[in-house]
């Protein structure tokens, strides 16, 4: 029922990356991407099923972890789970197909051949430990009577469209053997004919010959007129010869004329025959397609628990999420070329129910969130989850605010948009809801922001009005001494600052940050160097003074000067690039050279 599974509002689908990725709406860089390695394309749609609409029932759950084990734990069993299944069609579309006039002979052909499969995985399965493999694979019909009336009608070289003819088997019906003969072998048959009938009349000269205007009819020279029986109907006289026909020709004629129509008429009117006897067994063949699936999708989890390391979650209803080491499914197979940094998490009901997590730009702090969020899911879809432990109690809801975005067709800019989203989580949270806020209140000015992201968060890590799980990233620094409060704890990633720049350590810890490092981050995509200047000198002096004082100060200061070149300061990294590259001498080295001066250049300068 409904009340078995979470319900997943569009934020959290899109927030979340669920199925396609906010970027470019593609697959790739989804959860989705990262969990189907199923064989079956309705495999993969039952997946995208279980992704939307997670479990919340602790025993389903069980059930399917049991299933994903018991696979993953024999390797062999995996392998031939994952090569039977890649021989089996898409028996839901077949059968939608078979449904409606749209089925053609490959669609039967495919359901016949799938079949074989079919039976192979109950046999894999049919002895499973797991209750779930187990009653999957009692719901599993080999269709044995299907494939025997496919085989025995269906001809295994038949076209995509039945216009094409020779869809149906010699010797499935005789009308389609009589028809197919005389279309085949219709000079054959008159040669025949003339052959009996000269033999019968004794007329040596008799023959069956064909023109457009009389069609087929029998040729006797004169001198054998006195011979001509009794059933031969004169057609023409001629100076040499008499020409007839008789019924038996006249039927023949019709016959070979109209064959390959009758043929084509005949073969659909066999092939529809079959189509209804196998739509009559439709139950069958959807419940088999649906289990078959299921056992795709589990069969997909262990593979992918297996190449990725994942580890099967301890499922609990005492209100914990503790994950050790845990690492986002998508980003850690996206950016292969750089160490994913594991982090891990200890959410509760006693005393840590909110974090608040500071830290500078680009740090990690929205990556963190979205991975507990995700792990959590994961668990919740019976999946194993990237760790090296976990423990997660079920959630009823995941909510997220994350990102900005403005709604121009009904006129909400991006606050309000943002300000929506965080009523609806307030309105619809309870107490063992999963709630993930990046950046509250950053859409408005700096107090009204700060100012909405303290009373929410008072409300959300009050236990009395709401007491949810959540995940607060924020660059709002005074939001950290709501950490003296119960049930509040402050969390942080560091950086290093070294000359060439900052280093971001990307590991979570207890504590605070009180620096964003903005203006690193702006040197890193690229903002020209006078403009960094420029923003670190006006950065000193807010920190300095009075803001009003500041204020009135740079609007009097000399914009010329501020932006001269001589204000675009250099680090010593990128001084020692320009000296290297005016001392090389380019016409004395070799190109091997340049390329490794080129890499060394580039590492110097953090790419």
């Amino acid at each position: 029922s409904q009340d078995d599974f979470m319900v997943l509002d569009s934020s959290t689908r899109r927030n979340l990356e669920l199925t396609s990725n906010m970027a470019s709406g593609d697959k790739y860089g989804s959860l989705l991407w990262v969990l189907d390695n199923c064989k079956t394309s309705m495999g993969s749609r039952k997946l995208k099923d279980w992704i939307e609409n997670p479990l919340i029932k602790h025993d389903k759950i069980i059930s399917r972890q049991e299933a994903v084990a018991s696979i993953r734990s024999d390797i062999i069993l995996m392998n031939d789970l994952t090569d039977v299944l890649s021989k089996i069609y898409d028996l839901k579309r077949v059968s939608t197909r078979i449904c409606n006039d749209s089925c053609s002979p490959k669609d039967m052909l495919m359901l016949s051949a799938s079949t074989t499969g079919i039976k192979n995985i109950k046999n894999l399965t049919k002895n499973s430990k797991s209750s779930l493999i187990k009653e999957l694979s009692n719901k599993i019909d080999v269709l044995d009577d299907i494939k025997q009336l496919i085989d025995a009608s269906i001809s295994f070289s038949a076209p995509i469209s039945l216009k094409d003819g020779n869809v149906i088997k010699d010797g499935y019906d005789e009308d389609i053997d009589k028809l197919r003969n005389i279309a085949k072998n219709s000079q054959g048959i008159l040669s025949k004919m003339e052959e009996d009938e000269r033999e019968r009349t004794k007329i040596k000269t008799l023959k069956i010959k064909y023109n457009k205007v009389f069609g087929y009819y029998i040729d006797i020279t004169n001198s054998y007129a006195d011979m001509v029986p009794d059933n031969y109907i004169r057609k023409q006289t001629l100076a040499n010869s008499e020409r007839y026909y008789t019924q038996e020709l006249k039927q023949l004629e019709t016959d070979v004329l109209t064959a390959e129509e009758k043929l084509i008429s005949r073969e659909k009117e066999v092939f529809q025959s079959v189509r209804q006897s196998v739509y009559d067994q439709i139950e069958r063949i959807l419940a088999t397609a649906d289990a078959v699936s299921e056992i795709d999708v589990l069969t997909s989890f262990a593979y992918t628990a297996y190449i990725n390391s994942y580890c099967r979650p301890e499922i609990t209803g005492s209100g914990e999420i503790e994950l050790v080491e845990s690492r986002h499914p998508v980003i850690e197979l996206i950016d292969k070329n750089n160490e994913f940094i594991p982090n891990s998490c200890n959410l509760n009901n006693a005393g840590r129910h909110m974090q608040i997590i500071t830290g500078p730009n680009m740090a990690g702090k929205s990556t963190y969130i979205r991975q507990i969020a995700l792990i959590t899911l994961m668990a919740q879809i019976g999946s194993f989850v990237p760790a090296k432990y976990a423990k997660i109690s079920v959630v009823d809801r995941i909510f997220t605010r994350v990102g900005a975005s403005d709604d121009l067709l009904t006129g909400r800019s991006t606050f309000m948009v943002e300000m929506s989203e965080v009523a609806n989580i307030l309105k619809n949270a309870t107490k063992d809801s999963l709630i993930i806020l990046d950046e509250v209140g950053r859409g408005t000015s700096t107090y009204d922001g700060m100012s909405i992201a303290w009373a929410v968060c008072e409300y959300i890590a009050s236990a009395e009005l709401l007491g949810a799980k959540t995940l607060f990233a924020t660059h709002y620094h005074e939001l950290t001494q709501l950490g003296q409060r119960n049930g509040i704890i402050n969390l942080c990633i560091r950086a290093v600052e070294k000359d060439s720049g900052v280093i971001f350590l990307r590991k979570i810890e207890e504590g605070i940050v009180d620096k964003s490092y903005g203006i690193e981050v702006a040197r890193l995509a690229g903002i020209p160097n006078n403009i960094i200047a420029r923003a670190a000198e006006i950065l000193q002096s807010l920190e300095r003074k009075d803001h009003g004082e500041i204020i009135d100060s740079l609007l009097e200061s000399n914009i010329y000067c501020a932006y001269s070149s001589d204000n675009a300061k250099l680090n010593e990294n990128e001084e020692n690039a320009i000296e290297i590259i005016k001392n090389l001498q380019v016409n004395s080295i070799t190109p091997l050279d340049a390329l490794n001066i080129l890499n060394e250049l580039k590492k110097n300068l953090g790419e």
